[in-house]
């Protein structure tokens, strides 16, 4: 009986060790072009865009008003956006964006104003 204990302590410590070592898989390449509809959430207000991505530019729509943002990967899954066009001091602020985990056709990101260290989360669905 203290064999069985032991060995179900042993299987227990090694599940515990192997499943804290899982690295979920991020494919970020598979997102760098194409069309997406993002969404993220602010102070509990959902906000919604859509845009279109082509590796260095995206032009994004958000509340009617379309934006072209210059786009420079620094990896595989983080990149800086940049307002090609700003109106103000706000859009002259360069983005900082992580994709933290992928999935088929979406994914989940982090992203913050360079140098800020307030970040927000959202999502974003491929629509080819």
């Amino acid at each position: 009986m203290k064999f069985k204990i032991q060995y179900s302590i042993y299987g227990l410590l090694l599940l515990t060790v192997l499943t804290s070592c899982y690295n979920q898989e991020r494919n970020c390449t598979d997102f760098k072009t194409g069309k997406f509809t993002s969404e993220t959430e602010i102070e509990g207000k959902k906000y919604t865009s859509t845009f279109e991505r082509n590796d260095s530019i995206q032009i994004e729509t958000f509340e009617g008003k379309i934006d072209t943002f210059k786009v420079r990967w620094t990896n595989d899954c983080e990149y800086v956006m940049q307002n090609i066009h700003p109106k103000n001091r706000e859009e002259k602020k360069a983005v900082q964006m992580k994709i933290l985990t992928t999935d088929k056709n979406s994914y989940t990101f982090e992203y913050s104003f360079v140098g800020d260290s307030k970040k927000q989360r959202g999502t974003v669905r491929k629509m080819d």
